[in-house]
């Protein structure tokens, strides 16, 4: 198939691309490399170094002989949007393209604001193009379960039947998102089912868990293959994170009683759900919605199994910078991709000593000052806020100067 992956050159989406065309797709990327310019805002790095885009795309072909087509660009710009559809021609387009930091959304107004709309208005105007330009592409979103917040009933896969006053009816699942950047994914959704209803489009809502590790099979194949792995306490996620936190002699940091459960999932079953997804489309007209993870850990649960794997590491319990319960119900369904023949990695000590592995090989690239969490949920100005208010726009305006000086070339 011709697959577009939007987000290319992100964590997932840069192994995803690698993934896809080694099983023999046609892959396109698409990204305005603002990842990039968030770590100069931050003032922190990737811990596994990454190469530019030009170079990985290059060293795929040399490593493998396979090629990728590049795209720089925004999707905020509906003509840049609609002329690389136009272009590629895709059957299927994974949609990474977003800014997917929770902590980052909340720094403050400009971060809130930016968040919103680069991942709303990105969203709109793909299904527009995709409408005006071919209907039949299947878009494969990445959500979040964050969506769903923590209810203290089961969550369902995207939909719930109700019975209310003798009736019955399915309905979609009730949303209580966490942050302004989950809030942005729940907007995305309601979208994504409105135009497939309205324009016949068909989607697959992919609702993800929190992921962890690097190494998938295409990128252990060249250190030039790298995808990033951040530590830091705005972008992390949180056994990644620990697992730096291990390594750099600091106390896992677990915020409150750390009895917050979420669903989790290793980065190669990301991959092997989104071939999944584009290999089993939804039907015209179809908005589908799976809840993507494998297994569900308290983040306690997860500092103890580090520190058992670590020896010696303190567990430090913190205030929580965000508004959450730190004890809750949590069961959520996760069968569709199983039934579509997705064969899970589960969490072993292994994989948490082959994290710290990894993170033993670039221990002097972790900079402890990034491990501290520095954004609060209760203030509307966080303690990283840099001297300009208007930081999300100076970043959105970074990217999109970047990317048109590249179409330019």
């Amino acid at each position: 198939m011709r697959v577009l992956v939007l987000g290319g050159d992100g964590y997932l989406g840069w192994p995803t691309a690698l993934h896809l065309s080694r099983a023999g797709h046609e892959v396109g990327i698409v990204d305005n490399l603002v990842r990039r310019q968030y770590d100069l805002e931050m003032g922190v790095d990737s811990l596994v170094p990454i190469p530019k885009i030009q170079r990985r795309v290059a060293r795929w072909h040399e490593v493998s002989g396979l090629r990728m087509a590049l795209y720089v660009g925004d999707i905020t710009d509906y003509m840049f949007v609609e002329r690389t559809i136009s272009t590629f021609e895709p059957e299927a387009i994974v949609h990474f393209a977003e800014q997917r930091s929770a902590p980052y959304s909340m720094i403050d107004r400009a971060h809130a604001v930016y968040t919103q709309t680069n991942n709303v208005v990105g969203t709109l105007n793909l299904l527009y193009a995709i409408a005006e330009l071919d209907p039949a592409i299947h878009l494969v979103k990445l959500g979040t379960m964050g969506e769903y917040g923590t209810p203290n009933i089961d969550i369902e896969e995207g939909f719930i039947e109700i019975e209310h006053k003798g009736r019955k009816d399915v309905l979609p699942y009730p949303k209580q998102p966490g942050s302004f950047y989950h809030l942005s994914k729940v907007h995305d959704s309601h979208n994504i089912m409105f135009a497939c209803k309205i324009w016949g489009l068909r989607s697959t809502d992919l609702n993800q868990g929190i992921v962890y590790g690097q190494q998938t099979k295409e990128v252990a194949l060249d250190d030039g293959l790298a995808t990033r792995l951040d530590y830091d306490g705005v972008f992390g996620t949180v056994l990644n994170r620990f697992c730096a936190q291990a390594v750099a002699g600091h106390p896992l940091m677990v915020h409150g009683k750390g009895g917050q459960t979420r669903g989790m999932l290793d980065i190669r079953d990301t991959l092997a759900c989104i071939e999944l997804a584009v290999t089993h489309p939804a039907d015209k007209g179809e908005y589908r919605v799976f809840n993507q993870f494998t297994e569900e850990f308290s983040v306690l649960d997860l500092a103890e199994r580090v520190a058992h794997a670590y020896g010696g590491v303190e567990i430090a319990h913190i205030a929580n910078p965000r508004v959450e319960a730190d004890e809750h119900y949590y069961r959520a369904a996760h069968t569709k991709l199983l039934e579509l023949g997705l064969v899970p990695h589960l969490l072993t000590s292994e994989q948490i000593e082959s994290l710290l592995e990894l993170a033993e090989r670039y221990k002097d690239r972790i900079d402890l000052a990034a491990i501290e969490p520095t954004v609060s949920w209760r203030s509307t100005c966080s303690t990283l806020t840099t001297a300009s208010s208007s930081t999300g726009n100076a970043v959105q305006a970074m990217a999109l100067s970047l990317a048109e000086g590249w179409n330019h070339r």
